[in-house]
């Protein structure tokens, strides 16, 4: 019996595939989940243009000289100070004589600016580096990717597999064909599953090879050679298993509720009021597990509110080897539920 159940579930995969990549109101989940490409790729286009090809090269300056100079001072003063700087320009017209030097200490610029030989201004710039750049991917990752892009993503395939042939009064062809309602829904949810992985592990793809390719070469190679295979397979496996999660709920949704657009409310409120959760009832979420997997944790948002701030509960991180188990246990009870009540389903599209 196995034989022929598999053999069904890929012909249910195959009529599925076309229609899940291809849907007209699916369009918005490329949207949703390519949006986070698109701010990487701005962001390394900004720092490739700001870069100053000579601060590769440039000696590094200790900060404390660095704050010590004052406005007032000449160019030689401050070059007495400070040693020659990686860059000096300098700007002279009729009424203008500008010079602009600027040092590093290796995190930050430091750029001075002389009019007729004095100092009259200091700016001072965070260069981009790769720890502070792996905090902000995993706040996007964590904040925007997880709860958000995929969650709604998942939310707007996975509901349509069923709920969607019933609005479009093609669901009693599948009930008619000679297969099981359980076949069915296995070979609907792989369908959904398999197209929410492409996209969502697609656009993580891109995202990290963005991240990591406007770095230097050095920087890049002691990135790879270091944490940087190990967390990079992280986000793209906790991809995966947030589309397996999601997809099921979602699926489940589509089946028991004529209107999923309640649950999947309720369900997004549940998981990001996640943080505000008492350690037990942070465990019963999704995004508390893919949370636990993710490489970087990703602190709060440094503009929430002191109130908020101190609403925040800290809970344990659960051990990989268990929230890949909870992650998959809790889908194969999800879809349980789902084939029971596929096993029952009857169409009645006057009140569909």
């Amino acid at each position: 019996m196995i034989r022929p159940w598999c053999r069904q579930i890929l012909a249910v995969i195959r009529l599925e595939m076309r229609k899940t990549f291809f849907a007209r109101r699916g369009w918005w989940v490329y949207l949703l989940a390519f949006a986070p490409v698109a701010i990487w790729a701005g962001h390394a286009i900004d720092v490739s243009r700001s870069r100053d090809p000579a601060l590769a090269s440039a000696k590094t300056v200790p900060s404390f000289a660095l704050d010590s100079i004052e406005t007032g001072m000449t160019p030689d003063e401050v070059i007495a100070k400070l040693g020659q700087p990686y860059s000096r320009r300098a700007f002279r017209t009729r009424r203008i004589d500008r010079e602009v030097m600027s040092y590093t200490d290796g995190g930050n610029t430091y750029t001075f600016v002389f009019d007729h030989g004095e100092l009259h201004g200091i700016r001072h710039a965070e260069l981009c580096n790769l720890n502070q750049d792996s905090v902000i991917f995993a706040a996007v990752f964590q904040y925007f990717f997880l709860r958000l892009a995929i969650f709604f993503g998942c939310a707007g395939i996975f509901m349509n597999l069923f709920r969607g042939e019933m609005i479009d009064k093609s669901l009693h062809f599948y009930l008619l064909a000679p297969m099981r309602r359980e076949v069915l829904l296995v070979g609907k949810y792989l369908a959904g599953l398999l197209a929410t992985v492409v996209i969502f592990t697609g656009s993580a793809a891109l995202q990290l090879l963005i991240f990591v390719a406007h770095f230097d070469s050095q920087v890049r190679a002691e990135y790879l050679n270091g944490p940087g295979w190990s967390q990079i397979a992280a986000y793209l496996g906790v991809t995966a298993l947030a589309c397996l999660g999601y997809g099921s709920v979602f699926l489940a949704a589509g089946l028991l509720f004529r209107n999923p657009i309640i649950p999947a409310a309720a369900v997004l409120l549940w998981e990001n009021v996640n943080l505000f959760l008492p350690a037990a009832l942070k465990k019963i979420s999704v995004i508390f597990y893919l949370q636990s997997l993710c490489p970087v944790v990703a602190p709060p948002g440094r503009d929430m509110s002191p109130v908020l701030a101190l609403l925040v509960s800290n809970a344990e991180p659960a051990p990989a080897a268990l929230a890949v188990a909870g992650l998959i246990v809790v889908t194969l009870a999800v879809l349980a539920m789902a084939a029971r009540k596929a096993r029952r389903l009857e169409i009645n599209y006057g009140t569909d």
